[in-house]
């Protein structure tokens, strides 16, 4: 747990990898608290609830799901007092999706997990008063996924962007969009935050989201390059490589975020379906195998 402001806490997992994700904490007065995302694995979440109730010394009242993918949301089930919340089409995934992300990483040790879907639904935001701490939720996608939320405290000036953003680690658009993508970069920078907790990697400032902002827009443009030169996307990444982010961990990212931006380029709309299994098993050919799942 790092703290980042009064009472807001960051859950850090490094190195950020896949499936190593970040969670947030917020405690109110009177130790109400609200989760932010939770845990890949049985033994994850478990230490998680640990360190929440060293925190808070009750369990969360409400957890929050910034969206679908099971590093953020297979440790629901370990916080069965709290009312989850999810914009309407991450319950709706998340429900399509089940535990599928096990069977990617069969030799990770899951544990007993068990699907628990969100009880609360929004739309377009929602607004949260967590023990006298104003906490806004926000959707903004298709990006990441169709439906991501960003949960922002203004009064704090703190920022949890789910996988909107990653910090040290290769965005992933795949099953979002390379434009949409771009879209909520500008709309989370202009909400003026101080502190930015990313999905995955170590906490920071805005100067994440320019630094996400960057990769995507690189991304675009490689996208655009290789649709005019006819190349294929994985032909396209073997021949030009991370480029100027090779630095970031998990580059085999590449291959799939140019499908996305290869689809977009020819006219799909953002979020629309992609066989996403075939990407993978391109994705490993390009690395040289599937990457690990850390956790």
């Amino acid at each position: 747990m790092v703290d980042v402001a009064d009472g807001v806490y960051a859950y850090v997992q490094p190195d950020g990898g896949w499936c190593l994700n970040n969670a947030g904490l917020v405690v109110g007065d009177g130790g109400e608290s609200l989760l932010v995302d939770t845990a890949a694995t049985e033994s994850r979440a478990r230490l998680l609830r640990t360190e929440v109730l060293r925190r808070s010394g009750a369990p969360p009242r409400t957890l929050v799901n910034t969206h679908f993918h099971g590093d953020h949301t297979f440790g629901n089930s370990h916080f069965p007092e709290a009312l989850i919340i999810a914009q309407e089409r991450t319950r709706t995934e998340m429900a399509a999706s089940g535990l599928h992300l096990t069977g990617l990483w069969p030799d990770v040790h899951w544990g007993d997990l068990e699907l628990v879907l969100p009880q609360l639904v929004y739309r377009d935001s929602l607004t949260l008063h967590v023990g006298g701490v104003r906490v806004d939720l926000i959707t903004l996608g298709p990006a990441h996924t169709t439906a991501d939320t960003a949960v922002w405290l203004p009064e704090r000036r703190v920022l949890f962007t789910g996988d909107l953003v990653m910090s040290g680690v290769t965005p992933f658009c795949l099953m979002g969009s390379v434009s949409g993508s771009l879209r909520a970069m500008r709309r989370l920078r202009a909400l003026g935050a101080e502190t930015v907790v990313p999905g995955h990697g170590p906490v920071g400032g805005p100067e994440l989201i320019d630094a996400n902002e960057a990769y995507f827009r690189w991304l675009d443009e490689e996208a655009r390059r290789g649709v005019a030169a006819g190349l294929t996307p994985l032909r396209l990444a073997r021949s030009t490589g991370p480029g100027p982010f090779d630095g970031l961990l998990d580059s085999e990212r590449l291959v799939p975020n140019l499908h996305r931006g290869y689809a977009e380029v020819r006219g799909a709309a953002p979020g629309s379906p992609l066989d996403v299994g075939a990407l993978f098993e391109e994705m490993s050919l390009f690395h040289g195998g599937l990457p690990d799942c850390r956790a």
